[in-house]
């Protein structure tokens, strides 16, 4: 897709952080915007902030961990604008703890935010878009720890992330084999500018009969506090919006916002380990002969 002028976006997790970064984008290119949000002020400041700049925006509070509200989200939007040819499925969440340690409603967030979410946008949406049969695009938000398992502490965030990243490149797969106009796209982000690491601010109650208890562990604070830091001196929101829109129209699978050596490196050892375990296995199925 070139053109996306009078195209219409639906973006979750839009008030904030990347989510808000592609909404400005998608403003810039003339596009009619679905905002969905679980924070209602945020939402609807950002709302009215850009129709003061004449966009033409809907505003839908939506908690993507349920299932009743995307299908509302999508109702709403073709209620609204009759189509929709970007669906952006960005919303949220990273609590932090050690794998073992984190309560089951911790685990159930996440689960339901970061993976579920995606799955009631890719099951929503993809009918509504195959009707239309034209060009669409669908971008799920992963993350760089969706590609490989480095960060102590956030076992669960990962899981999550892996998840995402597969269901993309699976539904891509089945898109091509189905000759589908709809394209897949997995965004990858490094550290960038954004509350993630404030979530508990929206956790919902339901979500809060268990949660974790810190646990001390003086060995892991610095890396914690290194990682505060780092999403503190990450890349800005608006540029990883700019960067989704490059890659929608260069058709790029995996967007990654941080190309730095040091990251290709930690995928490329993954890559070679898994590989040298072929050779492993192949000498444990000989000795077995």
């Amino acid at each position: 897709m070139k053109d996306f002028k009078d195209k219409v976006a639906v973006i979750t997790g839009a008030a904030s952080g990347i989510g808000r970064g592609i909404v400005n984008r998608a403003v810039r290119e003339g596009m009619k915007v679905v905002l969905a949000d679980i924070e209602a002020e945020a939402l609807a400041q950002t709302e009215n902030e850009l129709k003061s700049l004449g966009a033409t925006v809907l505003s839908v509070l939506t908690d993507v961990s349920k299932a009743e509200d995307v299908e509302n989200l999508a109702q709403k939007t073709i209620d609204t604008f009759g189509e929709v040819h970007l669906l952006c499925n960005n919303a949220g969440t990273a609590p932090i703890g050690i794998s073992w340690e984190c309560s089951l409603s911790d685990w159930k967030w996440i689960m339901d935010v970061n993976l579920w979410g995606v799955i009631y946008g890719v099951r929503t949406f993809i009918p509504i878009m195959l009707k239309q049969d034209v060009e669409c695009h669908i971008v799920n938000t992963a993350s760089l720890s969706g590609l490989m398992a480095n960060e102590i502490g956030q076992g669960m965030y990962i899981v999550t992330k892996y998840g995402v990243v597969g269901l993309t490149e699976a539904i891509a797969k089945e898109f091509s084999l189905l000759k589908s106009k709809i394209k897949m796209h997995a965004l990858c982000p490094g550290m960038v500018k954004t509350r993630i690491m404030d979530c508990e601010r929206n956790r919902p109650e339901e979500f809060c009969n268990d949660i974790t208890v810190p646990i001390d562990h003086p060995e892991l604070e610095q890396i914690w506090d290194a990682m505060r830091g780092l999403g503190a001196e990450g890349e800005v929101p608006d540029r990883v919006g700019d960067m989704v829109f490059e890659a929608i129209k260069q058709d790029v699978f995996y967007i990654l916002t941080d190309t730095r050596l040091a990251y290709r490196r930690m995928i490329q050892t993954r890559n070679e380990e898994i590989m040298e375990a072929f050779k492993q296995n192949k000498q444990i199925h000989k000795s077995l002969e």
